[in-house]
């Protein structure tokens, strides 16, 4: 159990193995769709953003398969957290130069 990444050893000491094993998926998902959103994302129509988030969740099973042995979950929770202070220091420092006009 040492060999894990902290998170799917977190998941495994909640549920089972093959739970765990959803449960870091569906975490690695939620991430990577946050992640998408805020750094990438443009205004897309529909048919093309259930592209994109087919290949994203494709994507994700590389990433799951990785995440056994490499923290992929916790760089992508940094990654996330990154991208939402940006985006609120992103927003303040808007709304400060529209009130200084």
């Amino acid at each position: 159990m040492e060999g894990f990444s902290p998170t799917l050893r977190f998941f495994m000491q909640l549920t089972d193995v093959k739970t765990a094993v959803w449960l870091q998926f569906i975490y690695i998902v939620i991430l990577a769709v946050v992640v998408y959103k805020l750094g990438y994302a443009k205004k897309l129509p529909l048919l093309k953003n259930v592209v994109i988030y087919t290949c994203l969740v494709i994507g994700c099973l590389v990433l799951l398969i990785l995440s056994y042995a490499l923290p992929v979950a916790e760089a992508l929770a940094v990654s996330a957290l990154i991208l939402i202070i940006y985006k609120i220091r992103l927003y303040q420092s808007k709304k400060q130069q529209s009130e200084a006009k």
